[in-house]
C-alpha cells in the first residue's frame, strides 16, 4: 500500500503541474534524470510528464516537452546522449506539463500531435505569448507512421479519456509505447472535461488500445517513476471500467457527487492503486460530476 500511497502523490504533484494549478519556482535546480529504456530510447523525469528520447539513424525524436522552462534542458540533456540533432517532437496531449517546453525547440523541429490536441494547444496562452512557436503543424485522426524499419513510430489515437486528443506513441522495435496521461499510473484517472475528456469512456478507450496496439511489452506512462506492462494497461481499463460502474450505481441511488465520493474505499483487488485522490479537476466528486454530466447528454 505504501508504494500506492508513493506513486499517487507522484502521479498528483504532476498532474497540479500540468494545468498550471502549480509551477516550479523559476531559479529552482532543473534536474533532469535518465533512464535507459533500450540501446536508443531514454525516459527523461523531473520537470512535468515524463519525456521520451528516441535515437535513429537520422536523428533524434522527443516525446513530450515538460514545464515551461524545461525545453532546454532536454535539448542539453540529449546532447550528452547523443550528438544527433533533434528533428521531431511528439505530444500526447495538450496540458502545460507536456508542451510547455516546445517554445524552446528549434523552429526546425517537426512538430506531431493528434488533430485535437492541435486545437488545444492554439488555445493555450504560452504559444499565444511566443507566435505560435513549438506549435503542432502535422496532425493525425487515427493512426499515422513515421519513418520505417527500427526507426519506425507509430502514432495511435482510440478516443477520449485524460482530454479528446490522448496519442499513443509506439516504438514497435523496442515493444514499448508511451501512454501519455490517459494511463499516468495507477490510480484514479484525472479527466480533463474542459478539454474533451470523458469518464465515461476512458475505459473503452483504454481497451482499445490494448487490442488495438501489437506486440507491446513495456510502457512509458506520463508520471510514474518506473514503466508499467501491457498486462497493466488491462488491468487499469479495468480499474476505470469498475469505477465508472461504481459511480453509476451511487447516482442512481440518489447520491450526490460529494456525498458518494466520501464514501469511496479503494476496492482491495486493486491494493497496489494510490487510494487517495487529488483536488484537481473536482477530486472524485468532480469525476462523478463529469460522468453524471455526460450520462446526460
Amino acid at each position: 500500500m505504501r508504494r500506492g500511497i508513493v506513486l499517487g502523490t507522484l502521479f498528483v504533484v504532476g498532474a497540479l503541474v500540468a494545468v498550471g494549478a502549480r509551477q516550479p519556482a523559476s531559479n529552482a535546480p532543473k534536474v533532469i534524470e535518465v533512464e535507459k529504456v533500450g540501446d536508443n530510447l531514454f525516459v527523461l523525469r523531473g520537470g512535468g510528464g515524463n519525456t521520451a528520447v528516441f535515437v535513429t539513424a537520422s536523428g533524434v525524436t522527443v516525446v513530450d516537452a515538460k514545464n515551461p522552462g524545461w525545453g532546454t534542458p532536454i535539448l542539453e540533456k540529449i546532447k550528452e546522449l547523443t550528438p544527433k540533432p533533434v528533428t521531431r517532437l511528439i505530444n500526447t496531449h495538450t496540458h502545460g506539463d507536456h508542451v510547455s517546453g516546445n517554445v524552446e525547440f528549434p523552429a526546425s523541429v517537426e512538430v506531431v500531435a493528434h488533430a485535437n490536441t492541435k486545437a488545444n494547444m492554439e488555445k493555450m496562452p504560452i504559444f499565444k505569448a511566443h507566435n505560435n512557436a513549438g506549435m503542432a503543424k502535422v496532425t493525425f485522426k487515427d493512426k499515422m507512421t513515421v519513418d520505417a524499419g527500427a526507426d519506425e513510430i507509430d502514432l495511435y489515437y482510440f478516443g477520449p479519456g485524460h482530454t479528446n486528443g490522448d496519442a499513443w506513441v509506439v516504438f514497435p522495435a523496442l515493444r514499448v509505447a508511451h501512454a501519455g496521461d490517459i494511463f499516468p499510473g495507477k490510480a484514479v484517472p484525472l479527466i480533463d472535461e474542459a478539454n474533451g475528456g470523458s469518464m465515461l469512456h476512458i475505459s473503452e478507450s483504454l481497451m482499445k488500445a490494448h487490442d488495438g496496439i501489437k506486440n507491446v511489452d513495456t510502457i512509458i506512462n506520463g508520471h510514474t517513476p518506473k514503466q508499467t506492462t501491457w498486462a497493466d494497461l488491462k488491468e487499469y481499463a479495468d480499474f476505470n471500467r469498475d469505477l465508472v460502474t461504481w459511480m453509476q450505481a451511487e447516482l442512481k441511488a440518489g447520491k450526490t457527487a460529494e456525498q458518494a465520493a466520501a464514501e469511496w474505499k479503494l476496492p482491495t483487488k486493486y491494493q497496489d492503486y494510490s487510494p487517495t485522490v487529488g483536488a484537481l479537476f473536482g477530486g472524485l466528486a468532480g469525476r462523478i460530476k463529469t460522468l453524471e454530466s455526460e450520462m446526460k447528454k
